[in-house]
């Protein structure tokens, strides 16, 4: 129990402002973090933008396990509405094998755009944002006896980034979330939600991902965080997406309320780091351009092939109604003579 306690402890602390006031826009924005937290200036900064031509395939890349995640516990887990995201915490039995050490799970929070956006993504994929992000966080428990003292420590944090698009149906295990947003409509308000089935946050191929070393999207940025982004992706409902776009506030109760959105952080620059892939990329060939270009060619290529075809039907047609004719005549005079 102790130890729990410390581990919210520490959630507290990478959530908290630390004395300094932030936003994502304005003057407190996201281009001023760096005055008030100077590690947000760094250079091994995140989100990053992926380039796919540009990752590194390493095959000795393990594919994550995840432990815990498919068995609910029976203590529910509180969602907190922390003014600039909303959080649920999680139990020390979700953790990560496959990495270097153990790493524990602590919190999981999410990024998403403003009301009627589908590009709300922290991180991209060949300068492509997706409606929004999911974060689990972890720290290496091995070496750190809480997530903060992890959280300032080179790899002391493990977080998964997973992209989320807009699909066709309802996710229903996003929902054990979602559904409970009206509860915590103002910052600082907190709701308890019964534990679930955790493994349907993510995608079902666990095995293709991108790897690189970064940091915390959000002040305090410390360059702490080993980066692991799923290259399928999750998939939400649009009502869903504007249930987490519309519902919460980012001011207390009682003050003039102001919409918790664009929650995001901008793709930081990579610098001399590298990008790795646990697949081989597909290659194309051709940009999404010139695909566009060659298929609206073969189309009218097509469609000139077939008046063609058309055409010299017509006019094979024709000759032979001509031949018909003059055979006809021929006979009719060779008849009367």
């Amino acid at each position: 129990m102790f130890s729990f306690t410390l581990l919210l402890q520490g959630i507290w602390i990478l959530a908290a402002d630390a004395g300094h006031h932030w936003t994502y826009e304005g003057q407190h924005g996201q281009d001023h973090w760096e005055a008030s937290y100077p590690e947000c200036g760094s250079n091994a900064q995140s989100p990053i933008n992926i380039w796919t031509d540009s990752v590194v395939f390493d095959p000795d890349l393990a594919v994550l396990k995840l432990v815990g995640y498919e068995q609910p516990v029976a203590t529910p887990l509180e969602l907190h509405n922390n003014g600039h995201t909303v959080q649920l915490s999680l139990p020390p039995t979700l953790y990560l094998e496959g990495l270097p050490r153990k790493y524990v799970a602590a919190q999981l929070h999410l990024h998403w755009g403003q009301k009627g956006s589908t590009g709300g993504s922290e991180h991209q994929i060949n300068s492509e944002a997706t409606a929004a992000e999911l974060h689990i966080v972890h720290y290496d428990c091995d070496s750190y006896n809480s997530l903060s003292e992890a959280a300032q420590s080179p790899q002391g944090l493990a977080v998964l980034g997973i992209l989320i698009e807009v699909g066709d149906t309802e996710n229903p295990v996003y929902e054990h979330i979602l559904s409970h947003l009206h509860e915590i409509r103002h910052k600082d308000q907190k709701t308890l939600v019964p534990s679930f089935n955790m493994r349907g946050l993510l995608p079902l191929q666990l095995w293709q991902f991108f790897r690189y070393n970064g940091s915390l999207t959000t002040p305090p940025c410390y360059q702490s965080v080993l980066w692991t982004v799923f290259s399928q992706r999750a998939q939400i409902s649009r009502a869903q997406l504007e249930k987490l776009q519309e519902t919460l506030f980012s001011t207390e109760e009682g003050l003039s309320s102001e919409l918790l959105a664009q929650n995001y952080r901008v793709p930081q620059q990579l610098n001399q780091r590298t990008v790795f892939a646990s697949f081989i990329q597909e290659e194309s060939l051709y940009t999404t351009g010139e695909m566009l270009s060659l298929g609206v060619g073969i189309l009218v290529g097509c469609l000139c092939l077939l008046l063609a075809i058309y055409l010299i039907a017509r006019k094979i047609r024709k000759k032979r109604m001509g031949n018909r004719k003059s055979v006809v005549f021929t006979s009719a005079r060779t008849t009367e003579t």
